[in-house]
């Protein structure tokens, strides 16, 4: 990787998202080697993904390149690779552009979508963690409007307009509300010879109400939010199979629709040679202490969403949003500081900041530790909340304003198939298969 010896301690990061990052702006001038690994050059704000795949924004707008975040940083190494393997024995990272030894190795490696072994729905359906795959989105979204301006077939043009949505969390909430803002104010407009009433926005959820991490008040009002913008809330339901065209449940509701996206579950990104059934917890997570480090591995810690620390509080571990992964990330550059500094290191203490969604224009939900709010108030603190924690002040302002924007002008303007999606082994519009 022609990373130089030095005389200080190596520290190895995997992964530049909130965790990484907060991590290693902690090491910022002190007497350690820090590389940064990560298949990608930018950090991602995934919070912000769903407004990708509705028009809402560019991608750049919500991405920074990791090299600009820590630019000036004295004894920093970015490296852009795809780690394959730890040697724990070895204290190596081996990756598909080399190897590189480690005095200490912090794993940020994030989580990624999953789909409980349903290989039907991982193969036809839609995901929406990262840039390309919400880019995908937005063209599939976009393709199949303008295919049902092709076909006389009612039903087959309904199929191309109807949405199946499984997961009520925050993004499946969110992803409704933007795409149910979208068939009332701008459909109409860009398909004036295309009935677009007749599309609709299915939100399938598992379980008994919506955003279940939230508080009842607020389930109750995202879920009034979304039936008055046009949702058909499906609650209580489970997605079994999907075939590229129709949905099937555990019950007799039955769905056709050409777009299934998946947001019911999040599973921690696994590394090879940390993979022992002692260490791995569910959701693929590794056991860590309350210092982060790794069971049974002094030199190794875990932050964010591949770290379960389990306590009286937590017994399945912290929630995999940012903000954890955020304070986990800060504590731990401390610790490490410490190390160096040979004091002893603080255990990790979780500060809930609360959490948020927002379900469309002037409506979000809002639940802090002190006070719970909805409604106008709530969605100007989520716009707050979501602009602060961007990264770069382009960022921001690119975001604010295209947010003003587009609620002045009711319009979203990104609505670009800048690429075509084919899907690989996709159903097309005669029922053949195509490769």
């Amino acid at each position: 990787m022609n990373i130089p010896q030095s005389s200080f301690p190596r520290f190895v990061i995997i992964g530049g998202g909130f965790g990484g990052i907060a991590m290693a702006k902690k090491l910022r001038n002190k007497d350690a080697q820090v590389v940064l690994l990560d298949k990608h050059n930018y950090h991602n704000f995934q919070p912000l993904l769903y407004q990708v795949s509705t028009g809402g924004l560019e991608p750049d707008s919500i991405a920074y390149p990791i090299r600009k975040v820590l630019q000036g940083y004295p004894n920093f190494y970015f490296r852009l690779a795809n780690v394959e393997e730890i040697d724990t024995k070895g204290k190596r990272v081996l990756t598909n552009i080399g190897d590189i030894s480690y005095d200490y190795l912090i794993l940020a490696t994030g989580s990624e979508t999953n789909f409980f072994g349903n290989k039907g729905i991982e193969t036809m359906g839609m995901a929406m963690k990262t840039i390309p795959q919400s880019l995908n989105l937005r063209s599939l979204i976009l393709e199949n409007f303008e295919q049902a301006l092709l076909t006389d077939d009612l039903h087959e043009r309904d199929a191309l307009m109807n949405f199946v949505i499984v997961g009520g969390g925050p993004t499946g909430v969110e992803l409704a509300g933007a795409l149910a803002e979208i068939k009332k104010g701008i459909l109409p407009k860009d398909y004036p010879d295309l009935d677009t009433r007749r599309a609709q926005i299915n939100l399938v959820q598992a379980g008994d109400r919506l955003l279940p991490a939230m508080s009842e008040v607020a389930s109750r009002k995202a879920e009034q939010f979304l039936e008055g913008l046009g949702v058909n809330v499906w609650k209580n339901i489970r997605v079994a199979e999907y075939d590229g065209k129709r949905v099937t449940t555990n019950t007799n509701t039955i769905f056709d629709t050409y777009t299934l996206v998946w947001a019911a579950g999040v599973q921690a990104v696994g590394i090879k040679g940390l993979d022992a059934k002692e260490i791995l917890c569910r959701g693929n997570r590794l056991k860590v202490n309350q210092f982060h480090q790794v069971e049974g591995f002094e030199e190794i810690f875990a932050i964010g969403d591949v770290a379960q620390m389990e306590s009286e509080e937590f017994p399945n571990g912290h929630p995999m949003m940012a903000q954890p992964a955020i304070q986990q990330g800060r504590n731990l550059g401390e610790n490490l500081v410490r190390l160096l500094d040979e004091k002893p290191m603080k255990p990790f203490k979780y500060k809930d900041k609360g959490s948020m969604a927002t379900v469309g224009r002037n409506k979000a939900v809002v639940d802090l530790p002190k006070f719970k709010f909805q409604g106008v108030f709530a969605w100007f603190v989520w716009m707050f909340v979501h602009l602060y924690f961007l990264i770069g002040f382009r960022n921001r302002v690119v975001v604010f304003i295209n947010w003003v924007y587009n609620y002045v002008r009711f319009d979203r303007e990104a609505r670009l198939i800048i690429r075509p999606f084919k899907k690989q082994n996709r159903v097309d519009r005669r029922g053949l298969m195509q490769d």
